[in-house]
């Protein structure tokens, strides 16, 4: 089952995560820039889940914030 969440619902993730985990996006976006060379969505999800004790909400804004953000590099 896959749970899509509202451009809204994930400003708010992404804007509670300092809060929530101790760590600027800016941060964990690096994380996962250094971290493995992991392709699937999901995969990415579970490893960050896994090697940082996140939540699964926490960890899935994380990676979709790094995808848009990779994207609109591309594009820019």
């Amino acid at each position: 089952m896959s749970v899509e969440f509202s451009e809204q619902t994930h400003r708010n993730m992404i804007d509670r995560i300092p809060q929530t985990t101790g760590r600027e996006v800016s941060d964990w976006l690096r994380t996962v820039d250094d971290g493995p060379s992991l392709v699937r969505f999901e995969e990415k999800v579970s490893w960050l889940r896994g090697a940082h004790e996140l939540s699964y909400g926490q960890a899935k804004a994380i990676i979709h914030e790094y995808d848009l953000r990779r994207a609109a590099r591309r594009l820019g």
